[in-house]
């Protein structure tokens, strides 16, 4: 009750970063609410962006809530996000979501010191309103998030990820959706943590957008099951829940908006998140978008075991 009542009344008592990360918590959530309401009313509205890249009528409204509740709590801080929409578009009202994630603003007791003073031009926000579309359209709801990415002079530092069908095999009447949320230096809340199988190499890579480059790096990763699934966000929660050891991504396929919630997430708990040179992933705004050099996350295991395995021809091919 005291922290509800703080939070309402004492904004300023808060670091900005934190701030950030706790509108971010309970606009996803929002964001969560209408992929599904999308999806239940059946018009989907899909539009092909290009080879294997659908876009929705969810990709976009959940877009614009986002953006709009984030840029009107923080209207000096850089969002950037995947889809293209009408900034003069009329927003639904009870799409701005500006209330503060009480879960996340309990930590301000040990928030990092080195975050507490952030400047608002320092700040990047990266948006992905629905991560892992195509899966969407096929029905495939659990591969599907929501990633809100926070970076800081270009390093990520903060992010949630929303799963808005969590639990939808539970049957009718179940609670749907769970955020996960984590920033570098304080840890990663919202899920139960595990150790990956001992004995084995499980690695997670695309399920939409291989070729041979992918797929002979996945192969020269020695893996002893390979976990094909859509969405970036998706695979690295199941690096770290434990479900997979690596997720091994040898192409140009994904953006920051991809990556950059994930990584500040893993990064959080000790993971790794490179390109396959082994270079960090840069996110400040005049970055490209694009991850050219592709991904490798890893958790609990050498990093550089898996770098030093991908073929030195898929490292000629994707260059930083």
């Amino acid at each position: 009750m005291f922290t509800r009542a703080l939070s309402r009344l004492s904004v300023g008592f808060y670091p900005q970063l934190l701030r950030i990360l706790a509108t971010c918590g309970t606009t996803v959530s929002r964001a969560g609410r209408i992929v599904r309401a999308v999806s239940e009313n059946g018009k989907l509205g899909i539009v092909d962006k290009g080879w294997n890249d659908l876009q929705t009528e969810a990709d976009r409204a959940a877009q614009r809530c986002i953006v709009a509740s984030l840029s009107k709590s923080f209207p000096n801080v850089t969002i950037i996000g995947e889809e293209e929409t009408d900034p003069n578009e009329d927003i639904k009202p009870d799409w701005v979501e500006t209330s503060l994630d009480e879960n996340i603003l309990k930590h301000v007791s040990n928030f990092p010191e080195e975050w507490k003073d952030v400047k608002d031009e320092d700040i990047v926000i990266w948006v992905d309103p629905l991560d892992g579309t195509a899966e969407y359209t096929q029905g495939l709801l659990d591969h599907v998030t929501v990633l809100i990415g926070i970076a800081v002079k270009g390093k990520a530092v903060a992010g949630v990820i929303h799963q808005p069908y969590y639990n939808y095999k539970a049957g009718p009447g179940a609670t749907l959706g769970r955020t996960i949320w984590g920033m570098v230096g304080l840890g990663a809340f919202g899920y139960t943590q595990k150790q990956p199988p001992k004995g084995k190499n499980i690695i997670t890579t695309t399920r939409s957008h291989s070729n041979k480059v992918v797929t002979d790096s996945v192969d020269a990763c020695e893996p002893t099951e390979v976990i094909r699934v859509g969405g970036a966000g998706h695979k690295v929660l199941l690096l770290i829940e434990g479900e997979v050891h690596a997720y091994v991504f040898a192409s140009p396929g994904c953006k920051k908006w991809d990556t950059c919630a994930p990584e500040a997430i893993l990064t959080a708990i000790g993971g790794k998140l490179t390109d396959i040179h082994g270079s960090k992933l840069q996110y400040h705004k005049e970055v490209q978008h694009k991850n050219t050099a592709g991904v490798l996350a890893t958790f609990s295991v050498d990093h550089q075991w898996y770098l030093d395995k991908i073929p030195q021809s898929a490292k000629d091919a994707l260059k930083p």
